[in-house]
């Protein structure tokens, strides 16, 4: 018999990057398929110059890059933001920011 977890698959390791941060497409699809009014999306890995000028995709990460940048700076100590294997550092890389 399967066994059943308790956690959401988003939460578990098999539903996270853990080497490049963030969600896999699993997680991203668990997620959305748990929270119906949800439309999580997949990162934005392309480089920047590889993106449309004020296409979608662009914007989103722009919106990304500024606005993990602005928690870097006031809700992460010394030490998280110097470790290049933190959760936020690991996401700013993954988007190219």
């Amino acid at each position: 018999m399967a066994k059943k977890f308790k956690t959401p698959i988003w939460q578990r390791a098999e539903g996270q990057d853990k080497v490049k941060g963030g969600l896999n497409r699993k997680g991203v699809e668990a997620y959305n398929k748990a929270n119906p009014d949800a439309n999580l999306k997949m990162a934005v890995t392309k480089a920047p110059s590889k993106l449309k000028k004020g296409g979608e995709a662009a914007e989103r990460r722009e919106s990304f890059c500024s606005r993990m940048e602005g928690m870097k700076k006031k809700l992460t100590s010394a030490k998280t933001a110097n470790d290049p294997n933190s959760r936020i550092n690991l996401a700013l890389k993954k988007w190219n920011c």
